[in-house]
């Protein structure tokens, strides 16, 4: 231990019968500290979204137009005359929400509910959604340069909902538009 470490060992040694000054030394230390840890030169823009699995493809979705990533409710109540892709509705935290197999909706094939199927909350103003998936990667981040405004070619058809992809290495994140699908004529005409 060094001799300047060991003075402010002792200094907060000294401080321990006054607890409120050792609190206001720590924080001082602590605020120091992160200052100079914060100083990193800035790298550029990063653009972060949530990764998830869909019918054995993965997709992104920006992390803004995302309310929250949730288990599938175990009591979905079925609407009389929905279309096939609206599981329901649930109730969530006091407030229902329609429940939609995103998978269906998009004409490839049924989700089935298991241990990691998740729904993806849209975050929208005027259309509440819940989006049920196969499953949640978590954040994934990416510098803006690393964005192609060309969307790939994927097995689910989802093309008109696509807003570009990142592309990383070999691997290539098609980026989902939750706003456009939401705000789609299709989408809104969940009715049979």
């Amino acid at each position: 231990m060094s001799a300047t470490e060991s003075g402010h060992v002792g200094n907060l040694r000294g401080l321990r019968d006054r607890p409120f000054e050792l609190l206001k030394e720590l924080e001082k230390r602590s605020r120091g500290s992160t200052t100079t840890a914060s100083v990193e030169p800035e790298s550029g823009a990063e653009w972060v979204g949530v990764a998830f699995r869909m019918g054995g493809e993965t997709f992104l979705v920006a992390r803004e137009e995302t309310r929250e990533v949730l288990g599938f409710p175990a009591a979905v109540t079925r609407i009389p005359g929905a279309r096939p892709w609206v599981k329901g509705l649930a109730n969530i935290r006091g407030q229902l929400l329609p429940m939609i197999d995103l998978r269906q909706f998009l004409g490839s094939g049924v989700a089935v509910a298991g241990r990691n199927t998740r729904v993806i909350v849209v975050q929208h103003r005027e259309i509440p959604a819940g989006l049920m998936i196969d499953e949640v990667h978590g954040f994934r981040r990416f510098a803006e340069k690393e964005f192609s405004a060309d969307p790939p070619p994927t097995v689910i058809r989802c093309d008109r909902y696509l807003a570009g992809a990142f592309r990383r290495g070999g691997e290539v994140w098609p980026v989902l538009s939750l706003k456009s699908l939401v705000e789609s004529p299709t989408f809104l005409q969940a009715a049979s």
